[in-house]
Order: structure tokens, then sequence, then C-alpha cells
């Protein structure tokens, strides 16, 4: 037998960059993985540690040129350098990354040391590294088939984004409070970063659904002063959860965010939803997320600015009371789902091998 393939996994920051980046590696048991990415972020405890974490320090760039800019381009080459550096001591074959600041100096690495690269873009409006970059990667896998529009110049794949393996098997609820079976859930999920305003408007039209028998399970993320100031026994209140999986798999319903790692959780599980898009997102890109999910009939999509405690209240309580059509929004939710994503991704990295 010949020395395994070695793979370099540039993924960074967010569990929408890790997650499918852990769901490839997981499906590549036979390859040698490094894993690169920075000291403060994510990474340092999510990634496995199966894979050794090289990391490196790179920012965004500022829009205007400043000091700053200057100090942030100097460490970008240092970060290229020290990149290169990693794949030619590591004897690395093939470079995969699922964008974000990681990807470029991961790219262009790469590209010096004439090693395939292949970028992952789970949104569906791309990101400024992917539109950038994709040129100059051997194969873009898409999360979405619509984006490819997007990338005139690239060799897009369509791959779906992967989720994570807890996935696959049923998980347990694992919460304070016992919910009976035949209750509806609610959940509501606000990003990692929370949704301090989305959170204000759960509060006041929940009592209303608690009337209708439905139980609300509610992240309020870590930053929301009145995240316990509503008390009720049909309310959980948390500020984040390491077991998605088991609350999605027993939700009847999801108020959420759109970012393409949510919604690809959300058509797993086959969960309706009332999409919320973060207002502040690159591109507005979760507002075309969530359009994917509205135009098939899973869910509906409502823009922060505009969404009122009345619409919210009335739009679930309608729900609540025919759950025919949240059972018939389920069905086409899982429609949407790609069971088999993290197999696409891996074919498409060995075939990119075996054509080297």
């Amino acid at each position: 037998m010949g020395s395994p393939t070695r793979l370099l996994i540039a993924a960074s920051g967010t569990g929408g960059h890790l997650f499918p980046a852990i769901a490839l590696a997981q499906q590549l048991p036979d390859y040698k993985i490094e894993w690169l990415g920075t000291a403060n972020r994510l990474e340092t405890s999510l990634v496995p540690k199966d894979y050794p974490l090289n990391t490196i320090s790179v920012e965004g760039f500022q829009q205007k040129l400043s000091l700053k800019t200057l100090k942030i381009m100097a460490g970008f080459l240092a970060s290229i350098w020290q990149t290169q550096k990693l794949i030619k001591e590591h004897q690395i074959d093939v470079v995969f990354t699922t964008g974000g600041y990681i990807a470029a100096p991961a790219i262009l690495a790469a590209r010096l040391q004439k090693k395939p690269a292949i970028i992952h873009e789970s949104n569906y409006i791309p990101g400024k590294v992917t539109k950038f970059l994709s040129r100059w990667c051997d194969a873009v896998a898409l999360g979405f088939a619509g984006t490819a529009q997007y990338l005139p110049q690239a060799k897009t794949v369509y791959v779906s984004t992967p989720v994570r393996s807890q996935f696959f098997t049923p998980q347990p609820l694992d919460l304070d409070i016992l919910i009976p079976d035949d209750a509806v859930v609610i959940l509501v999920a606000g990003g990692s970063q929370g949704a301090i305003a989305v959170n204000q408007l759960i509060r006041k039209a929940a009592p209303a659904w608690f009337e209708l028998g439905a139980y609300v399970v509610h992240l309020t993320g870590k930053n929301d002063p009145e995240a316990d100031s509503l008390q009720h026994p049909q309310y959980i209140s948390l500020p984040f959860v390491d077991n998605m999986a088991g609350l999605l798999q027993r939700a009847n319903l999801a108020i959420s965010r759109a970012g393409a790692g949510a919604i690809t959780e959300l058509a797993f599980t086959g969960t309706p939803a009332v999409l919320i898009p973060y207002p502040f997102a690159a591109e507005d890109h979760q507002t075309y997320n969530a359009q994917e999910y509205k135009d098939a009939g899973a869910g509906v999509v409502y823009q922060q600015a505009e969404l009122t405690v009345e619409t919210l209240r009335e739009q679930v309580s309608q729900w609540l009371r025919s759950p025919e059509l949240l059972q018939d929004m389920a069905v086409k939710a899982k429609a949407l789902a790609v069971n088999d994503s993290a197999e696409r991704l891996a074919k498409l990295v060995r075939g990119l091998i075996s054509n080297c």
C-alpha cells in the first residue's frame, strides 16, 4: 500500500464553516488530515483531536486604506507563507476550505505549491472570498444549486451542505422540563450570536402559544440581559445548546435565522420554519437562503425590521390551530434535504486527487 492521501482542511470561525468540514473529514478515514485555523476561534474546541490543528493569524480587510489595513496586509502575506510551509512540510496533496478569511491564504498557498484546491460555498449568494478566488480553485462545491449563476468562471458542483453526524441518529431531548409527547414544540434559535430584537418579539408573542398548548424552547444567545424575564411552565430559555440535533428532531416548528447551516439542518429534520434573516449578513445572503425554503413551501420569511408581535403571534397561532398545515410543510422541508451531501463532497475530493 502507498502512503495515505494528505488533505489540508482550512475552516475557521463559526459552526457554519466548521460543521461541513468536520462532516467531510469523517467521510475520509483513509486520509491523513491536517487542520488550518486560527488560535482564538471555535475550531480550538470543535475540531476533533484526530485532526492536528495548525493556526495562523488572518483578518478581514478594511474598506479604506489605513495603517491597520497595511498591517493586516503584511499579516496576510505572512499567513500565505506559513500555509505554503505547512503544505510542504506535511506533503499535502489537496486543500479544502469552507470559505471565510482563512480560505484566501489556503487557496493562494495551494496555487503557489501547485496543489489542487476546493472551496465549499454554503450560502446562496457567494461571499467575497469565493467570488474572488473561485477561478483559482479546481472545483467549487455548492450548498445551493442556484449559486452557480453567480460564479460563471468557476467549475461548480452542487453537493448541498453536509450536516453534523449527530443528525443521522435519534438524539435525546436532554432538557430540564418534561415535555408531553403529544405537545407541539416551538424552537427559537437566533444563531450563534443570538438575536435580542427577535427575543423580545418571542417573549411578547409566546403567551398566546402557551394557551394553545405549545411549549417554547428559546435559545437566546449569551448577550440578552432580559433572557430570564419570561417565566412559564411551558417555556424554557437557554443561552445555547450543544444538542441542536435533538432539539430539531423533536421540534414541530422553528423560528430561526437563515444561515446556510440552519437551513440545511431544518430541511434535514423536516422542520417547518418562520425565517427571520439576519439583517446585517454580507450581500444579504440570509434572505436568499430563506427564499429557497419559502419557495419550497417549507416556511415563511419575514424581514426583522417589518416583523411585529401581532404578525408573528398570529402566524404561529394559525399553524398551531391547523396541525395539518405544519405536517404538509414538514414533508416539503424534508424534500429539500440531501442526505448524502458529505459523501458527495468526499467523492469530489477523491475525484480531484485521482485526476491529478
